[in-house]
């Protein structure tokens, strides 16, 4: 059987090649009620001069994370070309329908991007959008910077984050990057399911990839906004695209050893935080509570840690359902 690869319904308005800055779109073809030949324009700049490392920055792979394009459309709009030394590729809103709409997903065909790589060219709009990324995008990359944070339903401790990979070069060179971004901690980082995600698609291609989870909630503070600006600054200086040394600040190492880290919630209800994020917590001690809502008097249930640490994350809304994460609980540990 013979598989062939469409080629990709996108089409960008920006020269790759060309130096200098360049603002424009990648166009993808959506035919829709309202307009017939329609299409999603996803903004990118594109800054060049001469030879040099590319790096490719994304913000909003999820419609309601927010520090990424803040970050990014600023970086945008004040980079100059005679400021660096080879490429550097922004892409504020990755999934641009979601993050028009201020959701998690896409409001076409509720795609997940981060769930949707490699993607299809042949594929509903979310997977389109992942396919010209895995085909056209990450192969000019030499470094990829993707921001994250909570969205509407998760709140974390800021930090930047890499994982344990193979490939124990690669995975130095990520976890150095993630030193440069010098957010306040710095994790070495797992995930319940990598199947599908922009991370695990780029570091199969053998890129230095560096995520982040900057606070959360659906919103933005001016704290995390620094943040995030000073973060991709340092990241561009540590692969010299642009001069300078990285402004290193204090951070703290933390390690997600085990799927021990993650608390489920197995019921539905009304959500207790009995620690905050940054508390220390120590295993089988209460870190949260889940009251039933259906009748008063009822027994809440008690959700304990299952190992020593920080609550590094946790649900945000008041109310939470059963299979919802409740807590993250990280490891301290030194420097990789």
């Amino acid at each position: 059987m013979t598989i062939i690869t469409r080629p990709s319904p996108v089409t960008p308005t920006v020269d790759f090649d060309r130096d200098g800055v360049q603002h424009g779109h990648l166009r993808l073809p959506w035919s829709r009620d309202d307009s017939a030949w329609g299409s999603i324009m996803i903004p990118i700049c594109v800054v060049k001069n001469g030879e040099g490392p590319t790096a490719l920055l994304t913000g909003a792979n999820h419609g309601d994370e927010y520090e990424g394009p803040v970050a990014l459309f600023d970086l945008a709009r004040t980079l100059k070309a005679d400021e660096i030394k080879g490429r550097v590729i922004v892409v504020p809103a990755m999934n641009y329908p979601a993050f028009q709409a201020g959701t998690r997903t896409s409001p076409i065909d509720k795609g997940n991007l981060n769930r949707s790589f490699p993607g299809r060219s042949d594929g509903g709009a979310t997977e389109k959008i992942a396919d010209y990324f895995t085909r056209y995008l990450l192969p000019l990359a030499d470094i990829v910077l993707d921001f994250h944070s909570g969205g509407r339903t998760l709140d974390f401790l800021p930090y930047a984050a890499a994982h344990a990979l193979p490939d124990k070069r690669q995975e130095r060179a990520c976890f150095d990057a993630v030193a440069a971004f010098s957010a306040p901690y710095s994790m070495r980082m797992i995930e319940i399911d990598a199947v599908g995600m922009y991370d695990t698609t780029a570091e199969e291609m053998g890129k230095v990839f560096v995520t982040t989870e900057l606070s959360g909630g659906g919103t933005i503070s001016a704290r995390t906004a620094s943040i995030a600006k000073r973060g991709v600054l340092n990241v561009l200086k540590q692969a010299g695209i642009v001069a300078g040394a990285p402004e290193a600040d204090a951070t703290q190492w933390l390690d997600m050893p085990s799927s021990d880290c993650f608390v489920f919630s197995e019921a539905d209800g009304l959500f207790e935080p009995v620690k905050d994020l940054g508390d220390m917590v120590a295993a089988g001690e209460i870190i949260a509570r889940v009251h039933p809502i259906g009748r008063t008097g009822s027994v809440p249930f008690d959700y304990r840690a299952a190992l020593d640490g920080v609550l590094a994350a946790r649900h945000f809304p008041g109310l939470i359902k059963a299979g919802d994460c409740l807590a993250v609980v990280a490891t301290l540990t030194e420097a990789p």
